[in-house]
């Protein structure tokens, strides 16, 4: 099974991306964060980003995904982001490396889970804020560059998803992964 990753700043029109891959038949494994806020949300916890737990309880999330994900026999499969993405959020954030992250990011290594090629969504040149999503614009830009130092620190090769619409998008996203599946034959 090849498991890639989709990734890039809050607001670029990732799970839109998501979604239509799926649509189109591909087999993916949900983003973390969102659901560890609207969790968190619910509960009362208004800013659930301000304790340093969060960053473990979105890591323990996407283990479980991404391990129960493994079982599913598809060829391949869109990851909505990683814990590599988690790391960024805690360097982001200002928290040290928690061993709980840290493990995983090791485990990732050894067990070589995801392809070395990373999808990464460039921004759109707006974000539109939500009650989980409170980075402006230009935070943004400066989170996109944080984010993408640590797939390079991994030795990801960051393949750049650049503006358009959203069938465009897919369409290039499609067109990676067939040049990416021919160069491994």
């Amino acid at each position: 099974m090849k498991r890639f990753i989709l990734t890039g700043a809050p607001g670029t029109g990732k799970t839109a991306i998501i979604r239509q891959l799926e649509v189109e038949g591909f087999s993916v494994v949900e983003e973390a964060a969102m659901d560890v806020i609207a969790l968190s949300q619910a509960r009362g916890v208004a800013e659930p980003w301000t304790d340093h737990s969060f960053i473990d309880a979105i890591t323990d999330l996407q283990r479980q995904r991404q391990v129960r994900a493994s079982c599913v026999p598809d060829d391949v499969q869109f990851h909505d982001r990683s814990a590599i993405c988690t790391a960024a959020l805690a360097t982001w954030l200002g928290y040290p490396f928690s061993d709980v992250l840290a493990r995983e990011l090791q485990r990732i290594r050894l067990e070589d889970i995801y392809q070395r090629e990373v999808f990464f969504i460039r921004n759109l040149g707006f974000i539109t804020p939500t009650q989980a999503r409170r980075i402006s614009f230009d935070e943004s830009l400066r989170f996109e560059q944080v984010h993408e130092e640590p797939y390079r620190n991994f030795g990801f090769e960051i393949v750049s998803i650049e503006p358009a619409g959203l069938l465009d998008r897919v369409t290039a996203i499609k067109e990676a992964l067939q040049a990416i599946q021919t160069r491994s034959r």
